[in-house]
């Protein structure tokens, strides 16, 4: 062969094997979360992006397990029904694991796990420990939790209404239009924490119904991605990385 022609096939070589490996991106997961639930997703308005611990651990989760993420702002409700439609490739949220949506969705193992909290009005003094000590008045809770779907079981309350987000929820109670609001503990701790809730409290020695765990959501018949979020998890669990998230936003 032609020295010149041998060069030639080398050369080809290299750039085939360069692009070999320079092709090898990681796959990108479209990861859907909502804009309302601070401190586990929200919309933080410096940088227009979603931001929260959910957002954190998903992010650690695609590095751990090889692969990337692309956060995308979603509404509660139209969390599932984005996954089934393949509009999004995973849910990072607090969507407690439940029996009902374990039939649409798979849940990876947990990163997190917490109850509801209840809030009333700053100006009422009542105790309450239980969801039934509320039973005959007019309360709240957030469209697509678990916990309005409680409400609504219990069938006790003169009316269960359902709002958008917690932020809507605290302004219907601040303004005297419903007795209570239940939604997550976490949230609710926080956002009391932040001070600028003064018309609403959290109420202390409330024992909440609902115990769940808080995981990463996958389409059903997605194994392999399910293995690889699992995967991921695991590792963070292993080397701390998990633990100081939860301390950055403070839920320890």
């Amino acid at each position: 062969m032609h020295p010149r022609f041998r060069l030639l096939r080398c050369a080809l070589a290299l750039v085939a094997g360069l692009g070999l490996s320079s092709g090898a991106v990681a796959e990108t997961f479209k990861v859907g979360a909502t804009a309302t639930g601070v401190p586990f997703t929200f919309l933080d308005v410096k940088s227009q992006s979603i931001q929260g611990m959910m957002v954190d651990a998903a992010q650690a989760v695609a590095k751990a397990g090889g692969f990337e993420v692309e956060v995308q702002q979603t509404t509660f409700a139209a969390l599932i029904p984005s996954l089934t439609a393949k509009k999004i490739d995973l849910i990072s949220a607090a969507m407690l694991r439940t029996p009902a949506r374990e039939k649409v969705v798979q849940y990876s193992d947990p990163v997190f796990s917490y109850g509801e909290g209840l809030i009333v009005r700053a100006d009422d003094s009542g105790t309450y420990t239980r969801m039934d000590d509320l039973a005959g008045e007019v309360v709240g809770a957030q469209v697509g939790t678990v916990f309005i779907d409680e409400l609504n079981k219990r069938g006790l309350f003169k009316e269960v209404r359902g709002y958008d987000s917690i932020a809507d929820l605290m302004r219907d109670l601040a303004l005297g239009r419903i007795k209570a609001g239940f939604a997550d503990h976490p949230i609710l701790a926080y956002q009391m924490a932040q001070g600028t809730q003064d018309k609403v409290r959290l109420v202390q020695g409330y024992q909440p119904v609902i115990m769940g765990d808080v995981c990463l959501i996958v389409r059903k018949g997605e194994p392999e991605t399910l293995e690889r979020v699992n995967r991921g998890i695991a590792s963070i669990k292993a080397d701390g990385t998990l633990v100081g998230i939860i301390e950055k936003w403070k839920l320890n």
